[in-house]
C-alpha cells in the first residue's frame, strides 16, 4: 500500500511570490524513492507545513518510501543542517547534490581503498588507545563537560556524516595542548573505521567549506544523472 507523505492539500502558491523566507519552503522532486530537495523555482507547489518542525519532518521521512535524500547545496546551510538532523534521526541516507563533472573511481579500486583503510584505522586505533583513554581521564578532570563533539562533513560522493571529535571548546590549557597536536581528532578513526572518511583518499571537507568553496571529494550518484530527465514534482505524484 502506498501512502502519501503529505495531507491533502488544496492551495497550490507561485513560490516566487510568497513564503520566500519560511524554512520549510523548497521544491521537492523525487523518483524512485529518490528524494530531491531543491531550492525554490517558478512552479506551483503545495506548501508543506510540517517542513518547519524538526519532528514532524522525521515522521514524514520514517512513514516514507523515501530511501535517499539529495539536497542541493544552495539551500544554505541553516536549512542544509536541519535536513541532516532531521535525517539522520529518521535514519535516511543525505547527500549533498553535486556536478557530475568527473568519471566514477574504478570500483575495484574503490573497494581495494576501503579495506586498505579498515585495516589501517583499526591497527590506528589499537595502538592509540591508551592515549585516549588517558584523555578522557584529563578531561573528565581538567576540562568538564561534554566529551565528544560532532560536526556535519561532506564525504564520498556527496554523502553528509557526522564527524566525531573531542570537545576542545573550553580554553583549558589540556584543549589547547590537544589542539596543537591535532589529538582532538583522534576519534576520527571510528568514521573511517564505519565507512565515512578515508585515510588515503582525498580529504573531507566540513559541510561550511563544502558550500563556501563549492569543492567535493566525488561525484554525484549515478541516479541522479539519470533523475534530471524524468523527475516528478511532490504535488503531482503519491509516494
Amino acid at each position: 500500500m502506498t501512502t502519501s507523505i503529505i495531507p491533502t492539500l488544496e492551495n497550490l502558491y507561485d513560490v516566487t511570490q510568497s513564503h520566500q523566507d519560511n524554512r520549510g519552503y523548497c521544491t521537492l522532486q523525487w523518483r524512485r524513492g529518490k528524494l530531491l530537495v531543491k531550492v525554490p523555482g517558478r512552479v506551483k507547489q503545495p506548501y508543506l507545513a510540517s517542513l518547519d518542525d524538526k519532528r514532524s519532518l522525521v515522521e514524514c521521512l520514517q512513514h516514507s518510501p523515501v530511501s535517499l535524500i539529495s539536497i542541493d547545496p544552495k539551500l544554505g546551510e541553516a536549512l542544509l543542517k536541519f535536513w541532516a538532523d532531521a535525517c539522520q534521526a529518521a535514519q535516511k541516507p543525505i547527500f549533498l547534490s553535486i556536478p557530475a563533472g568527473k568519471k566514477l573511481p574504478n570500483q575495484p579500486l574503490r573497494q581495494l581503498q576501503r579495506v586498505i583503510d579498515w585495516i589501517a584505522a583499526l591497527m590506528l586505533l589499537l595502538l592509540v588507545s591508551p592515549v585516549m583513554l588517558g584523555l578522557i581521564g584529563l578531561m573528565q578532570i581538567y576540562s568538564p563537560g561534554s566529551l565528544f563533539c560532532h560536526k556535519w562533513c561532506v564525504g564520498k560522493r556527496g554523502k553528509l556524516f557526522q564527524t566525531i571529535s573531542f570537545c576542545t571548546h573550553n580554553t583549558t590549557p589540556l584543549a589547547r595542548w590537544m589542539v596543537k597536536y591535532n589529538l582532538d581528532n583522534l576519534p576520527q578513526l571510528f568514521n573511517v573505521l564505519r565507512g565515512d572518511m578515508s585515510l588515503t583518499g582525498s580529504r573531507c571537507w566540513t559541510l561550511e567549506d563544502a558550500i563556501q568553496l563549492n569543492k567535493l571529494p566525488e561525484i554525484t550518484a549515478s541516479w541522479e544523472v539519470e533523475a534530471q530527465s524524468h523527475l516528478l514534482h511532490l504535488d503531482s505524484q503519491i509516494l
